[in-house]
């Protein structure tokens, strides 16, 4: 063996690779840990996946019950996106309103999506597993009433079918009591000089609002001069878009509803179709839309 040969091979024994032990696969992730996986202790999966508990035997009840879980799941992403959009407003921080905004329209597609499982219902499929939901009705989401409440849509007697929940009553009526995600918007364009009347930025947040003309006049003037108040249109648009969806959503309930079980009396006591009729004739920001028939 040369003397160069004799040096190199103590180097290369040296990095030569270890074969894996007891038939393990070569940099495979980690398999062995000593309770549950960080994934498990992270996301919960375990406590998700054992949450749905049909009451009937009909195979279609599983698909309706993982989907309405989900959809609660989405309204809890977009109250938080809308909750951090309101409080970035009140401290004048428009930039990070507008990024909360779009990430919500992401998480509304999505949310909207959800009715793709169930917008092929016949009558016959429907009825196989109505009787499962007794009284219950998506009307009675304490997570959806927080949504409407952020986009203005006040009314306390939403609270009361929450009255037996004591915690969830709290929150609804803390957010029934707090200016919306649009109250919030309205104070913003008063603080950028834009004429808002008192009227309406002293209103008492825990009624509806209603359009008023002079705030269709401010977006008017706000869209007819984009070039002044850049910021402004970027944020009335993330607005629009998620005024939009919210129709969306409401007329894809709507028509999912009326292919399920046409106009008999819904879920819960409601008049089922007519009530989503009367739901999706209402825009979200409504001013946002009237608007631009005069710019």
């Amino acid at each position: 063996m040369s003397q160069s040969a004799a040096h190199d091979s103590p180097a290369r024994e040296a990095t030569a690779p270890t074969a894996p032990a007891d038939g393990a696969v070569e940099d495979a992730p980690t398999v062995d840990f000593a309770g549950t996986t960080p994934y498990e202790d992270y996301v919960q999966a375990d406590v998700l996946t054992h949450l749905q508990h049909p009451l009937s035997d009909d195979p279609g009840e599983m698909v309706f019950l993982v989907t309405t879980q989900v959809m609660e799941l989405w309204f809890t992403v977009v109250v938080h996106e809308w909750e951090t959009a309101t409080a970035a407003l009140r401290r004048d921080d428009v930039p990070v309103a507008i990024a909360a905004l779009k990430r919500s329209v992401r998480e509304l597609e999505a949310l909207n999506a959800s009715w793709r499982p169930l917008g092929q219902l016949t009558p016959a499929q429907f009825n196989s597993y109505r009787g499962a939901l007794g009284e219950g009705s998506g009307f009675q989401s304490a997570m959806y009433r927080r949504m409407e409440f952020l986009l203005g849509e006040k009314s306390a007697s939403m609270l009361v079918p929450h009255r037996g929940a004591p915690r969830v009553h709290a929150e609804l009526e803390k957010a029934l009591a707090e200016p919306s995600l649009y109250d919030e918007v309205l104070a913003l364009l008063a603080r950028r000089g834009k004429a808002v009347p008192a009227e309406v930025l002293d209103r008492d947040p825990d009624r509806r609002y209603e359009s008023h003309e002079a705030v269709e006049r401010v977006w008017s003037e706000i869209y007819r001069e984009p070039d002044r108040d850049e910021e402004l249109v970027r944020l009335g648009e993330a607005l629009t878009d998620v005024a939009e969806l919210v129709w969306r959503w409401r007329n894809d309930h709507l028509v999912a509803t009326r292919r399920a079980m046409g106009a008999k009396t819904g879920t819960g006591g409601s008049a089922g179709v007519a009530w989503l009729e009367k739901r999706a004739r209402r825009n979200v920001f409504p001013e946002l839309w009237t608007a631009r028939s005069h710019v």
